[in-house]
């Protein structure tokens, strides 16, 4: 049975079944007690755990990582908050050179089971240095897995998940995704890891967006299809480890594809994503070059009307499919 959440309710949710569930689970981060998190993701769980599994630490981003890593390795099953992902690039030993590669060196005898949330992405006119969207600098570290949720219903589904994982998660949550609604079903489950899903079927072009540019390129198909263009979008869910085979088999039926994220173009999971469709069996199919409508390569503006050119719009998913099917034909 479903219902309506907003997606920072469904995250919220999800916490609360996990540590009612488990009490290995716990909660760690900067103002996720008295004051909620710094998006009110965590209002109210202090009020039904307690201080001793809804920690508020200093202001100290390795330390919160370090929490995570220390706990994770003696059995505990940490959820981390670094309120912006900006702020992230101050965990990064915690991160890269200890929490993804302890599994590995210790030839598997251990295990590093924890979530890390952060919030990322542009839109609210808070500037260069809490508006960046910094998810494929994770998806390159081998050891760590990365997840953007781009609906209610999966941002739940997948927290679970990740939270279950033994591996260490970098969970992404764009800003502007936590008011939206949509339906959630009620209960504990959970949305596997590497899923890829199509959000939209079409023939004419595949869409591939995460987070926030999933509910744009919808709104933007749904522009194409009164042109006479029916735009498939195709959500990865899951960054690392990537479910390639439908992105593969949606643009195999297409002939055409655009791939569309907020973080700046050089060094972005488009780029990644052009890769595999290159090296697959769906580079015989192409009609067009492979196309990637991204950010653009400047920190955030704090002006909200460049801030808005920074990041894909709506009538910008519009205008590069249009292009792409009309060159094709």
């Amino acid at each position: 049975m479903s219902r309506e959440l907003t997606y920072a309710e469904a995250i919220r949710e999800a916490i609360d079944l996990a540590m009612a569930r488990d009490p290995r689970v716990f909660l760690v981060g900067e103002d996720v007690g008295v004051y909620g998190g710094a998006f009110g993701v965590t209002d109210g769980l202090i009020q039904k755990y307690g201080a001793e599994r809804v920690r508020d630490t200093p202001i100290s981003e390795a330390a919160i990582a370090g929490v995570a890593t220390g706990a994770a390795l003696t059995g505990m099953r940490p959820i981390a908050e670094i309120q912006f992902m900006d702020f992230i690039t101050l965990s990064m030993e915690q991160l890269v050179l200890q929490a993804a590669k302890l599994r590995f060196m210790l030839g598997g005898k251990v295990s590093v089971p924890f979530v890390l949330r952060t919030p990322a992405g542009a839109g609210t006119g808070a500037a260069a240095q809490h508006s960046e969207s910094l998810e494929n600098w994770f998806v390159h570290v081998p050891g760590l897995k990365v997840v953007m949720p781009s609906t209610p219903a999966d941002a739940k589904g997948l927290l679970l998940a990740s939270i279950e994982d033994p591996n260490p998660v970098i969970f992404v949550e764009h800003k502007l995704l936590y008011r939206t609604k949509g339906a959630v079903p009620e209960g504990y489950y959970t949305t596997p890891l590497a899923c890829s899903e199509v959000k939209r079927a079409g023939r004419d072009v595949t869409i591939i967006a995460t987070s926030l540019m999933v509910a744009r390129a919808l709104e933007a198909a749904g522009q194409l299809a009164t042109e006479g263009i029916e735009a498939e979008v195709v959500d990865p869910r899951t960054l690392k480890p990537l479910d390639a085979e439908p992105l593969i088999a949606s643009v195999v039926k297409t002939g055409r594809v655009l791939i569309v994220h907020e973080a700046c173009k050089t060094g972005g999971f488009g780029g990644e994503v052009a890769a595999v469709l290159a090296e697959s069996a769906a580079f015989d199919y192409l009609d067009a070059p492979i196309r990637r409508l991204a950010g653009l390569d400047i920190p955030v503006p704090y002006n909200r009307d460049l801030e808005r050119r920074m990041v894909p719009q709506v009538e910008d998913i519009v205008d590069a499919a249009r292009r792409l099917v009309r060159e094709a034909r």
